[in-house]
C-alpha cells in the first residue's frame, strides 16, 4: 500500500503494473553486476522500510551497498532510465519516516561508504563518505588534537546527518551541521556527480548549494561525500548536573544563563519521569527531579567564572544538589542519564510504542513551552518524558502509547499538536532537528504556507522531474 495523501497520477507512476514491472527490471539489471551487494529478502527489505519511529513500514524492492560514487552513480542513473524510486539509507535512526519506501524502488544502504578519506590538521577539516558515523569519525580523529562536535544522540551517520540538518547536545556552542558543513558531492536524479561548496573559511560565489542539500532529505540527490569543519579539543572540559524542585525553576536556569552570556557548550534537560526511567535502566540513584546536565569547553581558567556564574543562576532559581566533574570517566557517569534517555524511556513501558515531539522556539518562550506540554500530557491521561538541548530553545516529549489501546495515541496527537501550534504562534518550528519526513509534511505547510511550499516544489521539479528522489518525503507527491 502506498502513501494514502499521494495524487492518484503519481501513486500510479510507481505503482501501476507498468511501474511495478519497471521496478523489477531495475533489480533484474542491477543484480547482474551488483551480486551479493544486492538483496531482495523480505527481511532485509523490511529492516530498509523504517527508521526508529513508530510509522508504517514501506519496504522497498530491493536493497543495495555500493561502495563509491561511482557506483552510486551508476544505480541512480538506471533507475532514472526507468522511473524507479532512489532512497539513501545511512544508519536508520531517523523519527519521520525518511527512509521508508511508500512507492516501492531501490534503497541504497551506504554503509560500506564509511571511510574517513582525508584529515587536514592544519586547516581543521575532513572529507568523509556518508556511511561513516559520528562515533567511528571522532575515534578516528583521537590523535589528531581534533574532533567533529556535533552530538544529535543516536550514532548516526554523516551522510544522514547532514541530509536532516542534524543538530543536538553542542548545537549551543558549535551550531549544527549547517554550520559544519563546508563542502559536498552530491549524485543528482539523473546519476550526475556534482561538487559543491569549498574548503575556504568563507564565500561569496553565487546560490549557497550546499545549504540547499542540507536538509532536503534526500530529495534533491544522494551525498557521497561530506567535507566537514573540525574543532581542537578542549584544555578542559566540565560536566556538571543539578537538580531542581520544579520545571519551571530548570527551565528559567537555561533561559537566564543564555541570556547573561555564559559560555555552555551542552546544557540538557531531564524531566523526573525521565530521570526515573534512567536511574530503572541504567542502575543509577540520581534524584527524580527536574535536572540540568551542563558542560563547559575551554581553559581551566577561563571556565571557573563561567562555571560559577552558571552555578549561582541556578541556585537563584532554587537548584541544589550540584555535581561537578572534569574527569572523562566521571563526566562520562554525570551524563548517562541524558546519552541514554532514548532507550531508557522505551524500556520504562515494554512493548510501548514511542512517540518523540520535536519542537524549537525562541529561548524566551521555553519555559511556558515546556509548562505548557507537561500541563497537556497529564491532561490528556498519558505517560510522557520530556528532555530536550534547551540551550538553543529545542525540547522533546517521549510518549510511550500502549498499541492496544489506539485512543492513546489520538490523544497524543493532540497533545502533540498543540505543541506545535504553540511553538508557531511564538515564532518558532515544527522540528527543530529530526526533520519532515512523511511524519510532519502536514505541518511544514503550516509553518511556511503553500505559497513557500510551491516554491520548494518547483525546486524539486527542477531538479528531479520524474520524482524519483526519496518521494513522498517533505511535501505530499500529485
Amino acid at each position: 500500500m502506498s502513501d494514502p495523501a499521494a495524487s492518484d497520477e503519481f501513486v500510479s507512476r510507481f505503482l501501476s503494473p507498468s511501474g511495478r514491472e519497471r521496478a523489477q527490471r531495475v533489480v533484474r539489471e542491477l543484480s547482474e553486476w551488483l551480486g551479493s551487494r544486492l538483496s531482495v529478502n523480505e527481511t532485509v527489505r523490511e529492516q530498509h522500510g523504517h527508521g526508529e519511529a513508530s510509522l508504517r513500514t514501506y519496504s522497498p524492492d530491493a536493497v543495495v551497498w555500493p561502495e563509491t560514487t561511482e557506483e552510486v552513480s551508476r544505480i541512480v542513473k538506471t533507475c532514472a532510465a526507468h522511473e524507479v524510486p532512489v532512497i539513501a539509507f545511512g544508519a536508520g535512526t531517523s523519527l519521520e519516516g525518511h527512509v521508508s519506501a511508500p512507492y516501492g524502488g531501490i534503497c541504497l544502504d551506504l554503509s560500506r561508504m564509511n571511510q574517513v578519506l582525508q584529515v587536514r590538521e592544519a586547516d581543521a577539516d575532513c572529507v568523509v563518505q556518508p556511511g561513516v558515523t559520528r562515533e567511528q569519525l571522532n575515534n578516528y580523529l583521537r590523535d589528531t588534537g581534533l574532533f567533529f562536535p556535533v552530538d544529535p544522540g543516536a550514532n548516526a551517520s554523516i551522510g544522514g546527518m547532514a541530509s536532516t540538518r542534524a543538530s543536538g547536545t553542542t548545537t549551543i556552542r558549535y551550531g549544527a551541521m549547517t554550520r559544519n558543513v563546508l563542502a559536498l558531492q552530491v549524485v543528482l536524479a539523473d546519476g550526475r556527480v556534482v561538487r559543491v561548496g569549498t574548503r575556504a573559511a568563507k564565500s561569496s560565489t553565487g546560490y549557497d548549494l550546499v545549504r540547499l542539500f542540507i536538509g532536503a532529505e534526500g530529495t534533491l540527490g544522494i551525498i557521497t561525500e561530506i567535507t566537514l569543519r573540525l574543532y581542537g579539543i578542549p584544555e578542559t572540559m566540565s560536566a556538571a548536573t543539578c537538580v531542581f524542585p520544579d520545571l519551571p525553576g530548570a527551565v528559567d536556569t537555561v533561559v537566564e544563563i543564555i541570556q547573561s552570556g555564559v559560555s555552555v557548550a551542552r546544557m540538557e534537560f531531564v524531566d523526573e519521569y525521565q530521570l526515573r526511567a534512567s536511574n530503572k535502566y541504567s542502575q543509577l540513584s540520581m534524584p527524580e527531579q527536574p535536572t540540568l546536565f551542563l558542560e563547559f569547553h575551554g581553559t581551566s581558567d577561563a571556565l571557573a567564572p563561567q562555571i560559577e556564574q552558571a552555578e549561582a543562576i541556578a541556585r537563584s532559581h532554587g537548584g541544589a544538589a550540584f555535581q561537578w566533574a572534569t574527569e572523562q570517566s566521571e563526566r562520562a557517569r554525570l551524563w548517562k542519564a541524558r546519552h541514554s534517555a532514548y532507550f531508557a524511556a522505551r524500556a520504562f513501558r515494554p512493548g510501548a510504542d514511542c512517540l518523540i515531539a520535536d519542537v524549537c522556539v525562541p529561548i524566551s518562550q521555553l519555559a511556558e513551552a515546556v509548562a505548557a506540554a507537561r500541563r497537556d500530557v497529564d491532561a490528556a491521561g498519558l505517560l510522557a518524558l520530556i528532555v530536550g538541548h534547551v540551550g538553543d530553545g529545542n525540547f522533546h516529549v517521549m510518549f510511550l502509547l500502549d498499541p492496544a489501546v489506539p485512543d492513546e495515541r489520538r490523544r497524543a496527537d493532540e497533545v502533540y499538536d498543540a505543541m506545535i501550534d504553540r511553538a508557531l504562534h511564538v515564532g518558532g518550528t515544527c522540528t527543530g532537528e529530526h526533520g519532515i519526513g512523511i511524519g510532519k509534511r502536514a505541518k511544514l505547510v503550516q509553518e511556511y504556507g503553500s505559497e513557500v511550499i510551491d516554491l520548494m516544489r518547483s525546486i524539486k521539479t527542477a531538479w528531479d522531474p520524474a520524482g524519483i528522489m526519496n518521494p513522498g518525503k517533505i511535501f505530499v507527491p500529485r
